[in-house]
C-alpha cells in the first residue's frame, strides 16, 4: 500500500470559487486569512502606494484585481473599507477610482472623504486608524501597508488587528507578503472566504439530508453522500463533522463518482435505519453500527459499483477548532487532536495526506468492483484498525435486524402507513440508551435563514421526551417509555423537590453549560449565531408536569397495570403542580421574555390532576382529596380568564389579545368540550390569524427577539386536531397532506417551514414534527 503525506494549502482556506491560488500566500498569512474572514465586524484597510499600487510611478493605478477585491468585501455585512495614504485626498480619489462604498483617507490621514459617520481628529495614519476603527466599531482591523511611514501604524495594532507588510522593508508587522500582486490576491481570498462566512456556502435544503442512528450515535447524510453532521462521544457532544453549519473548514466526508456525475436518489433500506445514495453506475451505503462498547461509535461506508470513487476525509474536532492530523497506519489512518481516539479503518485504501500546518485532510481513488465493495469504517473511541470479528456484511444484517424486527410488532395507522413508518423510525433514533431523548439531532439549524433564531434541540426536554415516547406507547412500544420514565425518576431524585424540575437536561440527565456561541462556524446559510447549549433550561416552564402524567396514563393502559414508583412520581408532579400553578412562566416556546400566565402552562397543570384522578379510579389508587378541588379551580380560572371577548378566542395568556397555537389544548386536552362555542371561535381565529396556506404559526407577537420564524410543524398537527374534533374533517385531510407534502425525499420532517419562500426551517428531524403527523393519521384512520 502507498502512502504518501505533504504539507499543502488548506482547501478551506480557499474556497473553489475565490478564482485565486492560494498556495503562493504564506501559511501564516493564509491562516489569519481565515482567522480574520470570521469576524463579527471587520475593518479592511489599506495603503494606496506599495500595497494596491505599484510604487514606482507616481501616477501608479491600483491592481484591477486588488481593486476588484475591495468592492466584493466592501458589499459584505458586517465589513468596513478603506484606504489611507499619503497622498492628497483628491489626488488619491483621482488615481484609485475606488467607489464610493471604500472609504478614502488622504495627506496622512488629515484629510478625509465625507462619508463617515463622524469626522476624523487625526494628526497621522495611525491615528486615523485607530480613530475609524473606533467608529465602526471593528471587532478586528486588517492593515495591508506597503509604502513609506507604515511601521508607526503596525506598532498600533493590538489584540485580534493583523499587520501585513507588503515588500521586503524591514517590518515590525506579524506577517508579509511579497509584492502588490499577492497583496492583490490575498484580499481576494479574504473577500471570497468571508463571503462563505456571512451567507454560508451552498447549503442542502435541510429536509433532504438523512438521520443515520444506532441510538448511541446520530449523523446527518447529505443526498450527495457528503457527511453534513456527527458529533462524539454523544450526540449533545462538540461535533466532528459540521459541514452543514460552518462548510468545509468544519469537517467532509464525501464519496463521489471520479467521473463527476451527480446523486441519482437517496432512500432508506425499508424498516431501517441504513441510507442508500446511488449515483451512475456508483452506490454508497451509510449506517451506524451497533457496538457493545461503552463510548465506542462506528460509522460504515460501504462505497459499491463499477466505476472508480473519490473520497475526501477530513475529521474537525470540536466544531473544527482542535488541530487534526491524519497519520496513516496499516488499515487506515489515525485521527491526531481531538479529545478522544479516532481511526479510518480504510484496508486496501491509498491515502494522499496533505496539510496546511493545523488541520489534514486526506484524498484517495477507490476503485471497487462488483464482487469487492470498498469499506470505510469511521471508528471513534478507539484506535484499533485491524479487520472486525465479523465482516461488513454480518455487521450491516445485525443493524438491519435491530431496526427490522422492532418494526415488525408496531400497529401503524393505514393514512399514511409508509410515513407514519419512517416517523416511528425518526422518533426511535432520538431515543438514547441512558434514556433520554433528543428533541432533534442538530443544533442551530436556523427558524429564518441569515436570522439569530437557532438554538440547540440535541438534549431532552420534559414535554419533548414524554410526548416523543408516549407516541411509540400508541404505536405498541413501551421500551422507550420505560427508559425515559427511568431517566425522568433518576433527575427528581437528584432535586429537592419536583417543583424545581427544569424544562431540559442532558441526555445523561446532567444540567447543561452555559450557551455558548462557536464563533469560526458561518452557520446555516450564513445564519448565525451557532450555538451550544441552551439557556432555556434556567426558565420556568409550568407546563411539563403534565406530559409526564399523561405518558404514565398511557403506558400504564398499555402495559396493563401501573407501576408503584410511577404512581409515586405522579404525585410528584400533582405536587409541583399545587405548588406553582399559578405563577407566569415563559411558556412551551421558551420566549425569551417576561414571564406571564399562560394558557397552556395553566392547561397542563390542569392535565397533571385530571390524568392522575383517572389512574387513582382505574387502578385503586388513594388519590390526594385536595387533587380534585384544585383541578375544578384551575379549569374555571382558565375558562375565565384566558377567555378574550375583543379576540373572540382563549388567548395566550391572560394579559393580552395575542393567539399562540398551543390555546387550542383547552379543546384538544378536554379541559373544555370540542363542541363549545369558545373552543370552536377559538380554532377559528387562529386559523384566521395563524395559518397560512399549508402551515400554521405558533404566534406573531413581539416576544423580545429580533427577526422572523417559518411555520411549525406541530401547531399544523394541532390544528388538524382541532379540525377532526370539530367535525371539520375535509379540511383535516387538506391540511394534513400539507404536512405529508412537507416531508423531504427520504421521509424525515424538520421543525419549520417558511410558506413564502416554500423551504424547510429548524433543527432535524424535529421529534415533534415526525409525533404530531403519527397523532394526525391515527385520528383520521379514527374518524
Amino acid at each position: 500500500m502507498t502512502l504518501t503525506h505533504a504539507v499543502e494549502a488548506s482547501p478551506a482556506a480557499a474556497p473553489e470559487t475565490s478564482g485565486t491560488a492560494p498556495e503562493a500566500l504564506p501559511l501564516d498569512v493564509r491562516r489569519r486569512v481565515s482567522a480574520l474572514a470570521r469576524s463579527s465586524n471587520l475593518l479592511v484597510t489599506c495603503d494606496y502606494d506599495g500595497a494596491l499600487a505599484p510604487t514606482d510611478a507616481s501616477a501608479s493605478r491600483p491592481l484591477p484585481q486588488a481593486v476588484r477585491a475591495l468592492r466584493d468585501l466592501a458589499d459584505l455585512p458586517g465589513t468596513t473599507c478603506a484606504v489611507i495614504s499619503a497622498r492628497p485626498l483628491a489626488d488619491l480619489a483621482t488615481l484609485s477610482r475606488l467607489p464610493a462604498e471604500i472609504h478614502l483617507i488622504g495627506s496622512h490621514g488629515t484629510d478625509y472623504d465625507t462619508t463617515l459617520d463622524r469626522p476624523l481628529q487625526a494628526a497621522d495614519k495611525a491615528t486615523a486608524l485607530e480613530q475609524l476603527r473606533d467608529q465602526v466599531e471593528a471587532t478586528a482591523t486588517c492593515y495591508l501597508g506597503g509604502g513609506h511611514g507604515e511601521e508607526p501604524v503596525f506598532l498600533r495594532l493590538n489584540g485580534p488587528d493583523t499587520g501585513i507588510r507588503v515588500g521586503s522593508e524591514p517590518t515590525v508587522a506579524a506577517h508579509r507578503v511579497a509584492d502588490t500582486p499577492a497583496a492583490a490576491q490575498l484580499l481576494t481570498a479574504l473577500a471570497a472566504e468571508r463571503r462563505a462566512w456571512v451567507f454560508g456556502e451552498r447549503p442542502t435544503p435541510i429536509e433532504r439530508m438523512s438521520l443515520l442512528s444506532n441510538q448511541s450515535a446520530v449523523a446527518l447524510v447529505g443526498p450527495d453522500a457528503r457527511l453534513a453532521w456527527f458529533c462524539h462521544p454523544e450526540p449533545d457532544s462538540p461535533a466532528v463533522f459540521a459541514e452543514v453549519l460552518g462548510g468545509r473548514s468544519a469537517g467532509v466526508f464525501a464519496i463521489a463518482p471520479a467521473h463527476g456525475g451527480r446523486p441519482l436518489g437517496q432512500r432508506y433500506e425499508a424498516g431501517t435505519m441504513t441510507v442508500r445514495t446511488r449515483f451512475s453506475r456508483l452506490e454508497t451505503t451509510d449506517y451506524l453500527a451497533r457496538t457493545e462498547t461503552a463510548g465506542r461509535t462506528d460509522l460504515v461506508r460501504v462505497v459499491s459499483g463499477v466505476v472508480p470513487a473519490t473520497v475526501e476525509f477530513a475529521p474537525r474536532p470540536d466544531f473544527g477548532r482542535a488541530p487534526v492530523h491524519l497519520v496513516p497506519v496499516e488499515g487506515g489512518l489515525r485521527v491526531e487532536g481531538g479529545d478522544f481516539p479516532m481511526v479510518l479503518f480504510s484496508p486496501g485504501v491509498d491515502w494522499h495526506v496533505s496539510g496546511d500546518g493545523t488541520h489534514d485532510t486526506a484524498r484517495a481513488t477507490v476503485h471497487p468492483t462488483s464482487e469487492r465493495p470498498v469499506v470505510l469504517e469511521l471508528r471513534c473511541g478507539t484506535t484499533d484498525t485491524a479487520p472486525s470479528g465479523t465482516g461488513e456484511p454480518e455487521r450491516r444484517r445485525a443493524t438491519h435486524e435491530h431496526w427490522t424486527d422492532w418494526v415488525r410488532d408496531l400497529d401503524l395507522p393505514v393514512t399514511a402507513r409508509d410515513l407514519a413508518l419512517r416517523s416511528a423510525l425518526t422518533l426511535r433514533g432520538l431515543c438514547t440508551p441512558t434514556g433520554g431523548v433528543m428533541a432533534a439531532a442538530t443544533t442551530s439549524l436556523p427558524e429564518e435563514i441569515g436570522g439569530v433564531r437557532n438554538w440547540d434541540y440535541r438534549y431532552c426536554w420534559l414535554r419533548d421526551g414524554a410526548l416523543t415516547v408516549q407516541s411509540l406507547v400508541s404505536l405498541g412500544s413501551t421500551t422507550e417509555a420505560e427508559r425515559f420514565l427511568d431517566w425522568v425518576h433518576d433527575v427528581v431524585a437528584t432535586l429537592p423537590g419536583p417543583e424545581l424540575l427544569r424544562p431540559l437536561y442532558s441526555l445523561r440527565g446532567t444540567d447543561l453549560g452555559p450557551e455558548e456561541v462557536i464563533e469560526t462556524l458561518s452557520g446555516y446559510a450564513g445564519s448565525r449565531p451557532v450555538r451550544v447549549g441552551n439557556l432555556a433550561d434556567h426558565q420556568v416552564q409550568l407546563d411539563v408536569f403534565g406530559p409526564i402524567v399523561e405518558l404514565i396514563t398511557h403506558l400504564s393502559a398499555a402495559r396493563g397495570h401501573l407501576a408503584d414508583r410511577d404512581w409515586d412520581l405522579v404525585e410528584q408532579m400533582c405536587a409541583a403542580v399545587a405548588r406553582r400553578w399559578d405563577e407566569p412562566d415563559h411558556g412551551i416556546w421558551e420566549e425569551r421574555d417576561e414571564p406571564r400566565q399562560r394558557v397552556y402552562s395553566k392547561v397542563m397543570c390542569w392535565v397533571s390532576l385530571d390524568r392522575a384522578l383517572a389512574l387513582a379510579a382505574d387502578y385503586g389508587r388513594a388519590a390526594d382529596p385536595a387533587w380534585a378541588e384544585l383541578r375544578e379551580r384551575i379549569s374555571a380560572e382558565v375558562l375565565e380568564s384566558g377567555w378574550n371577548e375583543q379576540a373572540q378566542a382563549y388567548t395566550t395568556a391572560y394579559d393580552g389579545t395575542d393567539l399562540d397555537a398551543a390555546s387550542l389544548h383547552i379543546g384538544l386536552s378536554g379541559m373544555i368540550d370540542p363542541s363549545d362555542e369558545r373552543f370552536q371561535a377559538t380554532v377559528t381565529a387562529i386559523e384566521a390569524q395563524l395559518r397560512s396556506g399549508p402551515t400554521v404559526y405558533r404566534y406573531h407577537r413581539d416576544d423580545g427577539l429580533p427577526g422572523g420564524e417559518g411555520g411549525f410543524h406541530l401547531c399544523t398537527t394541532w390544528l388538524i386536531e382541532a379540525y377532526v374534533l370539530t367535525g371539520r374533517r375535509a379540511e383535516a385531510e387538506e391540511l394534513f397532506k400539507h404536512l405529508v407534502d412537507c416531508a423531504g425525499p427520504t421521509g424525515l420532517i424538520p421543525e419549520e417551514f417558511d410558506p413564502v419562500t416554500e423551504r424547510a426551517l429548524g433543527n432535524h428531524p424535529q421529534a415533534y414534527s415526525h409525533l404530531g403527523l403519527i397523532r394526525c393519521a391515527q385520528l383520521l384512520d379514527r374518524d
